[in-house]
């Protein structure tokens, strides 16, 4: 497996925070990314792709052994995390956006400069091929035009090589540039002072206050692109830079957690298991987690963050168009929140109830869960559930911990109030 990129930088944090803790034992916890599923119970790991890959990821950081307060920086701080597991398309020419719009379920068309949007590649029977986040870098003079396109490590390489396919005469070059571009984000309401101190300029912070806005900038000396997107119920950004800068910008990032105001860290790392906590409560599921190749876009909760259904064709829009006719998938992504004080694990089977209270037929199965800080830690889930069972208030079963929990169906995919951060 290659090595993290930001191995030495992980270490060396762990250490001084050990000092700083008195002596307190803090060790990076790293977890192969793509392979196996969590045991523990907020520690969801991603399932491995059904689909061969030529990109091997690197290892990601679990945690520090310090979750509360990994944690606790995505809510009253700001969480700083490595984001080696994502992997970086870039789409250069200029038929380059009416190439996307062509191919992708979103309407991408009248994207200018600065723009950013999410949508999905299918293949012909409308199964979802990959979760992409179009960031539309705005133009600087020199440069040629740039759309950079987030998506999973293990689908970059596949999904260059299906979009080449449909390349004909346009002025289009699609490339597989993850081993070029360094990946880190920032979540967290001190996200944009953790930024400026790094040397973001404050009107690039001003245009980041904007949801799905981007900008070129300067971080820590070094050209980077940054791209709001809010998945943990809290302000967040995503970080393009070149590879070789990204030890560069992480010191620069995790060196303010010296700085305190109001007694409480500005910025810590944090990983895959404390963001897992967040983005659950914020109601993000994720691709290769909650959903995956052999999923509809009808099917995972965030179909309409995804698709437009005024665009023309692409692949898979017959299907797509179809089951928005039709009115319902045999299965949906849905939020169940625990009655009882016991989580159940990835991969558990969900029962309808019987009208004896026992457990009926099989109706789906959990995809992640952890327990809610946010909510008095509370035990709640994701589920691929039939749709049958899916409307709000429907009660479920769940085994968990040696028992069974009783599950309510929530009536949509957060948990969190709209205005729950903390402060």
């Amino acid at each position: 497996m290659p090595v993290n990129p930001l191995q030495q930088e992980h270490e060396r944090y762990a250490r001084v925070e050990s000092v700083r803790l008195g002596g307190v034992p803090v060790e990076v916890e790293w977890m192969p990314y793509g392979v196996g599923a969590a045991e523990q119970a907020a520690t969801t790991a991603p399932i491995a792709p059904t689909a061969s890959t030529s990109v091997e990821a690197p290892e990601i950081v679990a945690g520090y052994g310090l979750l509360e307060l990994e944690y606790a920086a995505f809510r009253r701080g700001a969480a700083v995390l490595d984001m080696a597991h994502r992997g970086t398309i870039a789409v250069r020419g200029a038929d380059r956006v009416d190439f996307l719009n062509r191919m992708v379920t979103q309407e991408l068309k009248d994207m200018a400069g600065g723009d950013v949007r999410a949508g999905f590649w299918l293949n012909r029977k409308g199964r979802i091929e990959a979760d992409l986040l179009f960031v539309h870098v705005p133009d600087i003079d020199g440069t040629p035009p740039l759309t950079l396109v987030d998506v999973d490590i293990h689908d970059a390489a596949r999904t260059v090589a299906t979009l080449h396919a449909f390349l004909f005469a346009e002025d289009v070059q699609i490339t597989d540039e993850s081993a070029l571009w360094g990946r880190l984000a920032v979540h967290g309401p001190e996200g944009a002072a953790l930024l400026s101190n790094a040397g973001v300029e404050d009107a690039a912070l001003e245009v980041l206050n904007h949801d799905a806005r981007c900008v070129s900038c300067t971080l820590a000396g070094t050209a980077a692109v940054l791209a709001r997107r809010d998945q943990c119920a809290s302000p967040g950004v995503e970080i393009f830079l070149p590879r070789e800068a990204i030890g560069r910008a992480w010191d620069a990032l995790v060196a303010q957690h010296d700085v305190q105001e109001l007694g409480r860290r500005r910025a810590r790392p944090a990983g895959w298991h404390a963001y897992n906590i967040a983005r659950i409560e914020a109601g993000t599921p994720l691709h290769h987690v909650d959903f995956g190749p052999d999923n509809l876009p009808h099917e995972t909760g965030i179909l309409h963050a995804r698709t437009s259904f005024k665009k023309g064709c692409y692949p898979g829009q017959e299907v797509v168009a179809r089951m928005e006719s039709l009115g319902k998938p045999k299965q949906r992504l849905v939020a169940l929140r625990m009655t009882e004080d016991a989580l159940p694990t990835s991969g558990s089977p969900v029962f309808e109830r019987g009208a004896d209270g026992e457990p009926g037929n099989p109706v789906g199965a959990v995809t992640s869960s952890t327990l809610a800080p946010m909510m008095g830690a509370a035990s709640v889930a994701f589920a691929m559930v039939r749709t049958a069972h899916t409307e709000p208030g429907a009660v479920l079963l769940v085994p968990a911990e040696g028992g069974r929990a009783t599950a309510t169906v929530q009536a949509g995919l957060r948990f969190l109030p709209e205005r729950a951060e903390a402060t």
